[in-house]
Parts: C-alpha cells; structure tokens; sequence
C-alpha cells in the first residue's frame, strides 16, 4: 500500500503496521500494568492525575518519583537495544549478529568495570560503559575492514573481541577489592532498579538524535542485504551507509547499556521476533525498537511482580528468556 505525502511515497505493508500498532498497544499495557500494580495500586485515573502533579502527595512520589521513571527508562532501553540488533542483524545478515556477540557489550561492560574500580559515580560509570561500546566498535570495524566491512568477518572478529573482553572483565573483577566487585558485579547483571529521570533523559535524547539517522539508512540496508554488488549497481553507497549504521547501532547499544547495564538478549530477540510477527523479509527497524521495549519492560514487570517478594534484575530474566530462545533459533536453523 503506497500513501503519497506531497512530493514523497511511503510504502506500507498492512500487516507491519497491524503489529506496530498491537506492539504499541502492548507496550502501553505493560508500562499502565508497571505503574499502577505493586505494594501500593495506584488507580490508572491517579496516576493520570499524578503525571499532571494534581494527585495526592502519596500518588505523586510513587508514580513520578519511583515507577513512571523506571518504566519510561525501561521503553526507551528496550527500544534502543531493538534498534542497534536490527541494524548489525540486517549488516551481518545473520540472526546472532548482534551487540551481545560481537563484542559491543562486553566492551561497554569493560567500561563500566573500570570506571568502578577507579571509584567513579554513577554518570562516570556510564560514561565509561558508552566510551568502552564506541572504542570496542572501532578496533572490531578496524580488524574487520578489508577493502570493505562483509558482515561473516565482523561477525567473527566480534565473537573474538568478546571472548577476549570476558576474559579481562573476569580479570578486573578479581583485581578489584570486594566492594567494587559487588557494585560491578551487580551493574553487570543489568538492572532497571532506582532508574530516575536523570537515566531517562539521555537515552530520550540520543533516540530523539539516532532514531531518524536509522530510519534514514534503513532503505539502503535493505538492498546491502541483498549483497554488496547487488546494492551497487542500484547506486548506493556500501561503505559510507555501512559506516553510519555501524555508528548508529553502536552508539544505540552503548547509550542503552550506559543507561541500564548489559542487559542481554534483547538485542538479539527482538528484531527476530518482530521480523516473524510482520513477516517481513528483512529485519525491521521501527518494529524491533517497539518489541524490544516490549521485551525488557514486560520482563522487569515479570521480575518485580511475578517472583514477588524476590525482585530479580531484569538482565537475570533476560538472560534465562534470551537463553531458551538462542537454542530455539538454533536448533530450527539445524532442521
């Protein structure tokens, strides 16, 4: 379906937009659900009324100061993740290339573990996490480079830098006393817990700034997917689109890790699953920013309610969801 606005055309597929909208839905759902459940329920009319500071002062504290910021910072992270793994899925063209496996994370968890041993605060330690994801993506780019970016190499030479940062990341954390190691150890989990709107704000800004720049590379990815030579002669650039989705993805991905951790497995699920709910050729830019914000706040959700009195971090749940899913995804790709 073609819809014309003035000199431009936009094609849109109905069932993708069918299941961006069922994933907005969704996530609105989830994000209510977060804020008005829990110790003390807040109706959804009071928490309407507190988003407007006209709410009982009780309201106000539980909805502005503690859950809205959480969740809002849960959505924007998820999305965040679901952007950079469609963008280095649909490069690589391969479903495990994402952040978690090519080193970017592991690199952006390097960060973040120096900049607690070197007793940094909280904005120190995310500013590490986002400066180790950026040099990380750089050397990987470099190593990967010859003559051009093919996605197997960098596929490979990133599993190779992220069994080489695991390995230092184990060193560091041996290295450090054993407060540090406890505050490593539990932002390495990844976690939503005592997010604030001063974790919220960055991310939204780095969305409001990347979001646009994806949106514009996404038709040029989807004919590199078809393979460079291919692309080519249908006159796009390779090497440049390639670089500024790789900088996207990356910046994506270290923003979101700076904000809530490594949470991991979001960004390799989610442009999977929101490429089989729209059943799409390719991998799915808007679809997976929206499944991601899905996945990650529904499994804090599950993590604060569901397993209530315990409250897990939302990396734990990630991880034992993203774990059953990675064999899944293998063991069809065996068949």
């Amino acid at each position: 379906m073609n819809v014309r606005l003035g000199p431009y055309s936009v094609r849109l597929a109905p069932r993708a937009l069918l299941a961006g909208v069922a994933l907005l839905l969704a996530g609105c759902l989830v994000a209510v659900a977060a804020i008005s459940t829990g110790e003390f329920t807040v109706p959804v009319p009071d928490i309407i009324t507190a988003l407007f500071g006209q709410g009982t002062p009780v309201a106000e504290l539980i909805v502005s100061k503690l859950r809205a910021p959480r969740v809002v910072t849960g959505l924007l992270v998820g999305a965040a993740f679901g952007m950079s793994g469609a963008i280095f899925q649909s490069l690589t063209r391969n479903p495990l290339g994402s952040p978690d496996f090519i080193g970017f994370t592991a690199g952006a968890s390097t960060g973040g573990i120096i900049a607690v041993v070197a007793g940094g605060s909280a904005m120190t330690i995310a500013g590490g996490a986002l400066a180790g994801c950026v040099i990380t993506a750089a050397l990987v780019y470099a190593l990967a480079f010859r003559g051009g970016v093919q996605g197997y190499r960098l596929v490979l030479v990133g599993i190779g830098a992220n069994a080489l940062l695991l390995a230092v990341n184990s060193y560091l954390l041996t290295r450090a006393n054993i407060n540090d190691a406890a505050t490593a150890g539990a932002w390495l989990t990844g976690s939503l817990s005592g997010r604030g709107w001063d974790h919220a704000i960055p991310v939204a800004i780095a969305l409001a700034v990347l979001v646009p720049v994806c949106l514009y590379v996404a038709r040029p990815m989807r004919m590199i997917e078809m393979g460079d030579d291919a692309a080519k002669a249908m006159g796009i650039r390779v090497e440049p689109v390639r670089a500024v989705a790789i900088a996207a993805g990356v910046l994506l991905s270290g923003v979101a890790t700076a904000a809530a951790g490594p949470v991991i497995f979001v960004a390799l699920a989610a442009p999977q699953l929101a490429r089989r709910l729209t059943r799409s050729p390719g991998v799915t830019i808007g679809a997976s920013a929206l499944m991601g914000a899905v996945l990650l706040t529904g499994a804090d959700l599950a993590a604060q309610r569901l397993l209530a009195p315990t409250q897990l971090p939302v990396g734990v749940l990630t991880a034992a969801i993203g774990g059953t899913y990675l064999a899944l995804l293998l063991r069809k790709d065996r068949h």
